[in-house]
């Protein structure tokens, strides 16, 4: 047990404060000594952690604030934003912190053709569900999302200090322009040929996602099947054969977790379903109620919400629309059809037709604040 000096004619005082935080500084900074990895220093981390870019909501700036000042890289997952969004949240987050921060965008995708019969077909099948949330028939055109270029001419302006991306590898030219602008790439694999690729096409880093994640899949076919490689045995399939650092991802709820994946041959560790309960989540009510409501979380993976594979809680909208795979359009098309729906369900309140992006890990969600997880993670 570590010994605390008081000077009783500091207490009470702001200096006594000032001291006594100082001495905690002290303490957790030699504590981390076991926790220096290659990205820890690359990226300027006190904690071999990246709290996952969890875009949609939970990546409020009050998280990824909370996740920097703390040691970790705080993630800003702007997938859905528009460039001006991607700015006015960034700039939010530096007024705060000058702590390293990421940026996470998806990659641009073919847009899809989506027939006339496809389309008629997903709106009959969830006819009933807009009905009962009051809402019109749906107008969906492409090109479905957001222009990647934009978005990336925002991140490049912003300059965070490591950008990250998932559904492949980046261009090239995409790839030089991020590392002229002097920030750190990091890619995001589900099975040892990805990652090699990744390798290959120049990225800093390789996330290692493992089945066991929450949130959209990694995969690079969006039409594949999922390869099912847990965490801990991509780990043992890529070390070695990768130089870049490895970040595992899939599963990661507590110490124990973080410890076997760092033996296992990880540099650091990406954490994103541990944080959605916490205080400065921006997860709505309606998700925190359910993934708050058993310890036992029932996730599977689904095409019903974007038309990419995601794991998440199972709902109604889940189990009924499963059952009609003909009426999901590709991705990104499915993502906006839905969006409607999505969107009136959080309105009402509902989680019945919510993407409740969730991982394997089962016991308490942690529902203080994101320092005090952190500190029980890897500082206690």
């Amino acid at each position: 047990m570590p010994f605390i000096f008081v000077f009783p004619s500091l207490q009470g005082t702001r200096k006594f404060h000032r001291l006594l935080h100082d001495l905690e500084v002290n303490c957790l900074q030699h504590t981390n000594m076991d926790f220096n990895t290659r990205l820890t220093h690359a990226l300027q981390l006190n904690v071999p952690l990246i709290v996952a870019p969890m875009a949609g909501g939970p990546s409020s700036v009050d998280l990824v604030v909370a996740a920097s000042e703390s040691g970790a890289l705080g993630s800003i997952g702007a997938a859905y934003l528009s460039p001006d969004k991607i700015k006015e949240m960034t700039n939010q987050v530096r007024v705060r912190t000058k702590k390293p921060i990421l940026i996470n965008l998806f990659i641009p995708s073919r847009i899809p053709e989506v027939s006339e019969d496809l389309l008629q077909e997903a709106i009959q099948q969830t006819k009933n569900f807009r009905s009962e949330l009051g809402l019109p028939v749906p107008k969906v055109s492409p090109p479905y999302e957001e222009d990647f270029n934009k978005q990336f001419e925002a991140v490049l302006s912003l300059r965070p200090n490591a950008f990250s991306f998932v559904f492949g590898t980046l261009q090239n030219d995409y790839l030089k322009e991020a590392h002229k602008q002097g920030l750190f790439t990091i890619g995001t694999a589900t099975t040892p040929e990805e990652a090699l690729a990744l390798e290959d096409s120049g990225v800093d880093a390789v996330v290692l996602q493992g089945v066991e994640a929450g949130g959209h899949r990694g995969i690079f076919d969006p039409l594949a099947s999922d390869p099912n490689i847990t965490m801990l045995d991509l780990l043992r399939e890529v070390k070695g054969k990768i130089k870049v650092p490895l970040i595992a991802a899939g599963g990661i709820m507590t110490k124990d977790h973080v410890t076997m994946a760092l033996r296992a041959g990880a540099d650091v560790v990406q954490m994103g379903t541990a944080f959605l309960a916490v205080q400065e989540a921006g997860t709505s009510e309606p998700y925190r109620f359910k993934l708050l409501e058993s310890k036992e979380r029932k996730t599977r993976l689904t095409r019903i919400f974007s038309g990419r594979l995601a794991r998440g809680l199972v709902n109604r909208f889940m189990e009924e629309m499963d059952l009609k795979p003909n009426a999901i359009l590709p991705f990104p098309a499915q993502n906006n059809f839905t969006r409607d729906i999505r969107n009136a369900s959080t309105a009402k309140g509902s989680a019945d037709f919510l993407s409740l992006w969730c991982g394997t890990g089962t016991g308490d969600l942690w529902t203080g604040s994101t320092a005090k997880l952190i500190e029980q993670l890897f500082l206690e």
